[in-house]
């Protein structure tokens, strides 16, 4: 009967949720990804060769591992980039809630793996870093907060997320993991700024970074430690620094040759932290400035895209999150380098690690989601100046 009075009822197509991300998701950055694992992988089968053989295992078993935990990686990444902002920003939150737990447990049941920091969870078969999957979801977290504050009557999201800043600095300062802490107070300084925040409380701000380093450097001997041999003008040519640094003169322009490298069999974190020693030294400068290349590619593309989107949700989470990985990596290479003290932090989805492999997929696997193109409102829609319909944003 509704047909002969109104005609036949026409159905909207569903559009499949794979073909609609495949056409709004950032390919280029996405194959920028994919490029850095097969680099990660090809630096794995030269990097943990040594290991393998001092733990008494096959030749390749840290590559096959690396493999099996960068297939999960890929996988959560391509889950992550599918979700909606909301979905990314529930699953952000919920993940923060329950990392900040994993890590006030730390002190009683985590272990150290006899390098001096309670960083993981020993499950037997492997082991978890809470620190390497806190990062995005405090970053989404801390978005989520800043952002309310700019709604009417909304709460103080600002002043929360600095006490909750505050506290996870402390958390991750206790194990001691001075870089993951001051890797989160960068980020969210960042976020912050954009969100508006006036600079004299952000000179404020790293006036007291400088004293708790200061505080840090007199009270602490493994931090104390790691500044001293960065600021001592005679490197020890028997410590990880001077294997790194000999290793990256040696390599020259186009390295000594694929397998040729001596740095691995001397370095034990060769495979982690120093990862980008061996590709100077087997494959040389050439491949060095193509993974900086990388890196920054990945990150400024995502900076620009999101300087066009009009929620600040989106806009603080997604550059929060960019910052983070960019900023991750210049440390790990600066340390190599030496022109950072050590951190102890990996190479993002380069470095071995299965916590660092999985928590880099979902970090960009959200920063995927952020910077889809997707219907957006004009300027004056946030400004309440108005209402105009949505229009689509192309980023290039």
């Amino acid at each position: 009967m509704t047909e002969m009075a109104f005609g036949r009822v026409v159905q909207q197509p569903i559009d499949p949720i794979l073909p609609r991300w495949w056409r709004t998701v950032d390919r280029v950055s996405l194959s920028c990804i994919l490029g850095l694992f097969l680099v990660g992988i090809l630096l794995g089968l030269a990097a943990s060769v040594p290991l393998a053989e001092r733990n008494g295992l096959p030749q390749f078993y840290y590559v096959y591992k690396q493999l099996f935990f960068g297939t999960v990686a890929l996988g959560a990444m391509a889950l992550t980039s599918m979700m909606t902002p909301t979905m990314v920003r529930r699953l952000g939150v919920f993940g923060f809630a329950c990392c900040f737990a994993a890590l006030m447990l730390l002190p009683f049941f985590g272990t150290d793996f006899g390098k001096g920091a309670t960083r993981w969870f020993s499950l037997g078969f492997t082991s978890v870093q809470p620190s390497e999957f806190l990062k995005p979801c405090f970053v989404v977290f801390s978005a989520w907060m800043m952002a309310s504050a700019f709604q009417v009557g909304g709460p103080p999201g600002k002043r929360i997320s600095f006490v909750i800043t505050v506290a996870v600095a402390f958390l991750l300062a206790m194990q001691p993991d001075f870089g993951q802490a001051a890797l989160i107070v960068a980020s969210w300084g960042i976020m912050y700024f954009i969100a508006g925040a006036p600079i004299l409380l952000l000179v404020v701000m790293a006036a007291g970074v400088v004293g708790v380093g200061l505080f840090s450097y007199n009270n602490s001997e493994h931090f104390a430690r790691r500044i001293d041999g960065f600021l001592n003008p005679d490197l020890d040519p028997r410590t990880q620094l001077g294997y790194a640094t000999n290793a990256i003169q040696e390599g020259g322009f186009f390295g000594v040759g694929v397998g040729e490298g001596q740095v691995k069999w001397s370095l034990p974190d060769a495979h982690t932290d120093f990862i980008i020693a061996v590709a100077a030294e087997e494959y040389g400068l050439f491949l060095v400035l193509v993974i900086i290349a990388l890196f920054g590619f990945i990150t400024v593309r995502s900076l620009f895209r999101l300087v066009k989107e009009r929620d600040p949700f989106i806009r603080l989470a997604g550059t929060g999150i960019a910052v983070l990985f960019g900023l991750q990596s210049m440390i790990n290479m600066g340390v190599a380098v030496r022109l950072l003290p050590a951190k102890g932090m990996t190479l993002p989805f380069v470095s071995y690690g299965g916590s660092s492999l999985v928590a880099a997929g979902i970090a960009l696997g959200m920063l995927l989601a952020f910077t889809r193109t997707r219907a957006q409102g004009d300027m004056s829609d946030l400004l309440g100046q108005g209402k105009q319909s949505p229009r689509i944003v192309r980023r290039g």
